[in-house]
Protein backbone atom coordinates (compact mmCIF):
# COMPACT_ATOMS: atom_id res chain seq x y z
CA UNK A 1 0.00 0.00 0.00
CA UNK A 2 1.45 3.20 -1.20
CA UNK A 3 1.36 6.02 1.76
CA UNK A 4 -0.94 9.60 1.04
CA UNK A 5 1.62 12.42 -0.37
CA UNK A 6 1.88 14.99 2.27
CA UNK A 7 0.96 18.26 0.96
CA UNK A 8 2.85 21.18 1.98
CA UNK A 9 0.41 24.56 2.55
CA UNK A 10 1.14 28.02 3.57
CA UNK A 11 1.57 27.91 7.37
CA UNK A 12 -1.23 30.30 7.90
CA UNK A 13 -3.85 27.88 6.06
CA UNK A 14 -3.67 25.70 9.30
CA UNK A 15 -5.94 22.82 9.98
CA UNK A 16 -9.09 25.04 9.72
CA UNK A 17 -11.54 23.70 6.81
CA UNK A 18 -12.64 26.96 5.49
CA UNK A 19 -9.05 28.22 5.70
CA UNK A 20 -7.66 25.40 3.86
CA UNK A 21 -10.38 25.39 1.13
CA UNK A 22 -10.31 28.87 0.61
CA UNK A 23 -6.29 28.34 0.76
CA UNK A 24 -6.45 25.75 -2.21
CA UNK A 25 -8.81 27.41 -4.31
CA UNK A 26 -8.75 30.58 -4.31
CA UNK A 27 -6.07 32.65 -2.62
CA UNK A 28 -3.46 33.89 -5.22
CA UNK A 29 -5.37 32.98 -8.38
CA UNK A 30 -5.24 36.05 -10.52
CA UNK A 31 -8.76 37.83 -10.52
CA UNK A 32 -10.19 40.01 -13.55
CA UNK A 33 -13.95 40.23 -13.23
CA UNK A 34 -14.90 43.54 -11.77
CA UNK A 35 -17.92 42.58 -9.99
CA UNK A 36 -15.62 39.96 -7.86
CA UNK A 37 -12.44 42.37 -7.43
CA UNK A 38 -15.27 44.74 -5.74
CA UNK A 39 -16.68 42.00 -3.36
CA UNK A 40 -13.16 41.38 -2.79
CA UNK A 41 -11.93 44.92 -1.87
CA UNK A 42 -15.45 45.80 -0.25
CA UNK A 43 -14.50 42.74 2.06
CA UNK A 44 -11.07 43.56 2.70
CA UNK A 45 -12.04 47.36 4.29
CA UNK A 46 -14.67 45.03 6.14
CA UNK A 47 -11.72 42.30 7.61
CA UNK A 48 -9.48 45.76 8.43
CA UNK A 49 -8.46 45.69 12.41
CA UNK A 50 -10.13 41.87 11.95
CA UNK A 51 -9.09 38.37 10.98
CA UNK A 52 -9.92 37.05 7.64
CA UNK A 53 -11.18 33.90 8.82
CA UNK A 54 -14.27 36.05 10.66
CA UNK A 55 -15.08 37.62 7.12
CA UNK A 56 -14.35 34.39 5.45
CA UNK A 57 -17.01 32.42 7.84
CA UNK A 58 -19.73 35.67 7.13
CA UNK A 59 -18.93 36.12 3.37
CA UNK A 60 -22.44 34.30 1.92
CA UNK A 61 -24.49 35.95 4.61
CA UNK A 62 -22.64 39.34 3.25
CA UNK A 63 -23.29 38.69 -0.36
CA UNK A 64 -26.92 38.07 0.38
CA UNK A 65 -27.25 41.14 3.19
CA UNK A 66 -24.89 43.23 0.04
CA UNK A 67 -27.17 42.09 -2.79
CA UNK A 68 -23.89 39.82 -4.27
CA UNK A 69 -22.45 42.84 -4.13
CA UNK A 70 -24.09 44.34 -6.89
CA UNK A 71 -22.57 48.33 -7.10
CA UNK A 72 -25.63 49.99 -8.64
CA UNK A 73 -27.91 48.45 -6.22
CA UNK A 74 -25.57 49.58 -3.19
CA UNK A 75 -24.83 53.20 -4.49
CA UNK A 76 -28.70 53.43 -3.76
CA UNK A 77 -28.78 52.29 -0.30
CA UNK A 78 -30.63 54.18 2.02
CA UNK A 79 -30.62 55.12 5.32
CA UNK A 80 -33.09 52.28 5.86
CA UNK A 81 -30.35 49.83 4.21
CA UNK A 82 -28.00 51.09 6.90
CA UNK A 83 -30.26 50.03 9.68
CA UNK A 84 -30.58 46.97 8.16
CA UNK A 85 -27.47 46.09 8.01
CA UNK A 86 -26.45 47.50 11.70
CA UNK A 87 -29.25 44.85 12.97
CA UNK A 88 -27.71 41.95 10.73
CA UNK A 89 -26.21 39.82 12.58
CA UNK A 90 -24.84 37.69 10.17
CA UNK A 91 -22.30 40.38 9.21
CA UNK A 92 -19.66 42.76 10.63
CA UNK A 93 -21.86 45.42 12.34
CA UNK A 94 -19.65 48.27 11.75
CA UNK A 95 -21.54 51.73 10.87
CA UNK A 96 -18.18 53.36 9.12
CA UNK A 97 -17.45 50.40 7.38
CA UNK A 98 -20.93 49.85 6.03
CA UNK A 99 -21.29 53.54 5.11
CA UNK A 100 -18.00 53.08 3.13
CA UNK A 101 -19.25 50.30 1.56
CA UNK A 102 -21.83 52.34 -0.08
CA UNK A 103 -19.56 55.62 -0.73
CA UNK A 104 -17.14 52.96 -2.78
CA UNK A 105 -19.99 51.60 -4.74
CA UNK A 106 -20.25 54.90 -6.34
CA UNK A 107 -16.40 55.54 -6.31
CA UNK A 108 -16.57 52.30 -8.16
CA UNK A 109 -19.14 53.18 -11.00
CA UNK A 110 -18.00 56.72 -11.70
CA UNK A 111 -14.11 54.42 -11.96
CA UNK A 112 -15.79 52.10 -14.23
CA UNK A 113 -17.46 55.29 -16.57
CA UNK A 114 -14.08 55.42 -17.97
CA UNK A 115 -12.57 52.27 -17.75
CA UNK A 116 -13.15 48.57 -16.83
CA UNK A 117 -12.38 48.16 -12.95
CA UNK A 118 -9.88 45.68 -13.57
CA UNK A 119 -8.07 48.00 -15.72
CA UNK A 120 -7.92 50.67 -13.48
CA UNK A 121 -6.37 48.13 -10.32
CA UNK A 122 -4.03 45.88 -12.73
CA UNK A 123 -2.90 49.11 -13.97
CA UNK A 124 -1.02 49.76 -10.53
CA UNK A 125 1.65 46.83 -11.43
CA UNK A 126 1.45 47.66 -15.17
CA UNK A 127 -0.94 44.38 -15.79
CA UNK A 128 2.14 42.18 -14.53
CA UNK A 129 1.63 40.28 -11.43
CA UNK A 130 4.41 39.90 -9.06
CA UNK A 131 5.41 36.13 -8.57
CA UNK A 132 8.22 36.25 -5.32
CA UNK A 133 10.01 33.42 -3.76
CA UNK A 134 9.11 33.39 -0.69
CA UNK A 135 10.53 30.42 1.31
CA UNK A 136 9.32 31.80 4.91
CA UNK A 137 6.19 33.39 6.25
CA UNK A 138 8.57 35.75 7.68
CA UNK A 139 9.65 36.82 4.92
CA UNK A 140 6.23 37.86 3.44
CA UNK A 141 5.87 41.86 3.18
CA UNK A 142 2.57 44.19 4.62
CA UNK A 143 2.86 46.71 1.77
CA UNK A 144 4.62 47.84 -1.06
CA UNK A 145 5.25 50.62 -3.39
CA UNK A 146 2.75 49.17 -5.68
CA UNK A 147 -0.30 48.88 -3.16
CA UNK A 148 0.76 52.17 -1.54
CA UNK A 149 0.04 53.67 -5.37
CA UNK A 150 -2.90 51.76 -5.33
CA UNK A 151 -4.52 53.11 -1.97
CA UNK A 152 -3.72 56.78 -2.52
CA UNK A 153 -5.30 56.36 -6.45
CA UNK A 154 -8.23 54.43 -4.98
CA UNK A 155 -8.66 57.16 -1.89
CA UNK A 156 -8.07 59.96 -4.49
CA UNK A 157 -11.10 58.48 -6.77
CA UNK A 158 -13.12 58.61 -3.39
CA UNK A 159 -12.31 55.23 -1.79
CA UNK A 160 -12.25 54.91 1.96
CA UNK A 161 -10.62 51.93 4.35
CA UNK A 162 -8.03 51.42 1.41
CA UNK A 163 -4.74 51.60 3.61
CA UNK A 164 -1.57 50.00 2.01
CA UNK A 165 -1.35 47.44 4.51
CA UNK A 166 -5.21 46.26 3.28
CA UNK A 167 -4.57 46.70 -0.46
CA UNK A 168 -1.33 44.46 -0.27
CA UNK A 169 -3.55 41.41 1.44
CA UNK A 170 -6.17 42.60 -1.53
CA UNK A 171 -3.10 42.25 -4.33
CA UNK A 172 -2.00 38.68 -2.44
CA UNK A 173 -5.66 36.67 -2.54
CA UNK A 174 -6.45 38.11 -5.79
CA UNK A 175 -3.84 37.15 -7.91
CA UNK A 176 -1.71 40.46 -7.95
CA UNK A 177 1.49 39.33 -6.16
CA UNK A 178 2.25 35.09 -5.44
CA UNK A 179 3.42 34.95 -1.56
CA UNK A 180 2.81 31.15 -1.66
CA UNK A 181 5.53 29.54 -0.14
CA UNK A 182 8.04 28.20 -2.76
CA UNK A 183 7.40 25.15 -0.75
CA UNK A 184 3.58 25.13 -0.82
CA UNK A 185 1.94 23.19 -3.32
CA UNK A 186 -0.10 26.16 -4.67
CA UNK A 187 2.88 28.09 -5.71
CA UNK A 188 3.86 26.65 -9.32
CA UNK A 189 -0.17 26.34 -10.28
CA UNK A 190 -1.23 30.29 -9.11
CA UNK A 191 2.61 31.10 -11.09
CA UNK A 192 1.56 29.66 -14.23
CA UNK A 193 -1.88 30.89 -13.88
CA UNK A 194 -0.18 34.39 -13.60
CA UNK A 195 2.35 34.36 -16.31
CA UNK A 196 -0.61 33.78 -18.75
CA UNK A 197 -2.60 36.52 -17.46
CA UNK A 198 -3.76 39.15 -20.03
CA UNK A 199 -5.65 42.62 -18.91
CA UNK A 200 -7.60 43.70 -21.78
CA UNK A 201 -5.84 47.20 -22.19
CA UNK A 202 -2.45 46.72 -20.58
Amino acid sequence: MTAAKTITRCTWAGSDADYIRYHDEEWGVPMTDDRALFEKLTLEGFQAGLSWITILRKRENFRQAFHNFDAERIARYSARDIERLMNNEGIIRNRAKIEAAISNAKAYLAIRERTPFAQYLWGFLDGRPVINAVESSKEIRTETDASKSMSKGLKADGFRFVGSTTLYAFMQSTGMVNDHLVSCFRHAPCAKLQKKLKIAGL
